[in-house]
């Protein structure tokens, strides 16, 4: 089989119509499948999934659920030679996998292709920075990355060689932490100058998603990539390009550096101290708002350096236990 098309879901009733829709047509023409992996969705995602003609998966130990999880269980079922990870939130660019495809077959230096990312929902005050970045990078032509955030499109052989697709363990940044094992063993990732997906994304205020993010171990995830990585021939590669370590590290040393100058030399240096990273990040983001909100999750990242890094991990290799519901009926 040519591709694999593998949607990751959790409770994503209102746009996983649209995800399966955009992913079938983008086949047409092209020897492949769509694979639905969900991670236990209660509400009508997988009634509504049994609709189309795909097959689908759910992770059977619920307690295992996390962002790695579901895109693990979705190559874990997948059979083609190339593979595309889709979120339930998103939609495929029409004629973006054909061009994908071409690219691979056409460089077989290059391990995975991406393209450009369009933030529908920006009400969000980390949607709209995203947006931000994504609409910058739009404007760049087919160039080497670092890693394909929202989704890219890989050579099975590839992924096969890094280990496994996504680690099991990570709430976040399985596209970074997949992306690093790739390079360490020689392979380019690239991102072309044209629309790769439309995503949705949360329809919920940017402070409630820190704090959603605390709560669900989302904010963690650096600090599982760093476990991760540990004796591992990427670990480089992570300590140097994943900017939320390098972020919470600065501000503990922030942390440390206010609780010293207020018990040696004043509140008034203290203050400044604590007034200095909202100008910069005032002036970074160009809003007064968004600069604050950039602080609020840089301290957010911090204690989910320190939390990720220490929470019990299983053998990324070790296989997911799934259920097949494909032929179960709405």
């Amino acid at each position: 089989m040519k591709l694999t098309i593998g949607i990751k879901a959790l409770n994503e009733e209102a746009k996983i119509a649209q995800a399966i829709e955009s992913a079938l047509s983008s086949l047409e023409g092209i020897e492949g499948e769509v694979v639905l992996a969900d991670s236990g969705s209660t509400d009508q995602t997988i009634a509504i999934a049994q609709t189309y003609p795909i097959r689908i998966v759910q992770l059977k130990n619920t307690d295992e659920r996390c962002c790695g999880a579901g895109a693990q269980l979705a190559f874990q079922a997948a059979r083609g030679e190339y593979f595309y990870l889709l979120d339930g939130d998103m939609e495929l660019a029409p004629g973006f996998i054909q061009e994908a495809l071409t690219f691979l077959e056409n460089h077989p230096d290059v391990a995975g292709v991406g393209g450009a990312v369009r933030e529908v929902n920006t009400d969000g005050e980390g949607f709209q920075i995203r947006a931000q970045a994504w609409a910058a990078a739009a404007e760049a032509a087919e160039r080497d990355v670092d890693r394909l955030d929202c989704g890219g499109l890989y050579r099975r052989i590839a992924v096969e060689a890094a280990d496994f697709f996504a680690d099991r363990n990570l709430h976040a940044f399985e596209e970074f932490d997949l992306a690093a094992r790739l390079r360490c063993r020689g392979w380019r990732l690239v991102r072309l100058g044209r629309p790769g997906v439309l995503h949705y994304g949360h329809q919920v205020g940017g402070y409630r998603l820190l704090l959603r993010r605390l709560k669900s171990g989302y904010a963690g995830a650096p600090g599982e990539v760093l476990r991760g990585a540990l004796g591992r021939p990427h670990l480089g590669i992570v300590l140097r390009r994943l900017g939320h370590i390098r972020n919470a590290l600065v501000v503990m040393a922030w942390w440390v550096a206010i609780v010293v100058s207020a018990g040696l030399l004043s509140l008034w240096v203290s203050l400044g101290l604590i007034l200095a990273p909202i100008g910069f990040l005032w002036w970074r983001r160009g809003s007064l708002s968004l600069g604050i909100y950039s602080l609020a999750a840089w301290n957010v990242a911090a204690i989910g350096l320190v939390t990720g890094f220490f929470r019990r991990r299983v053998s990324p290799q070790k296989s997911l236990e799934l259920i097949d519901c494909s032929t179960e009926q709405p």
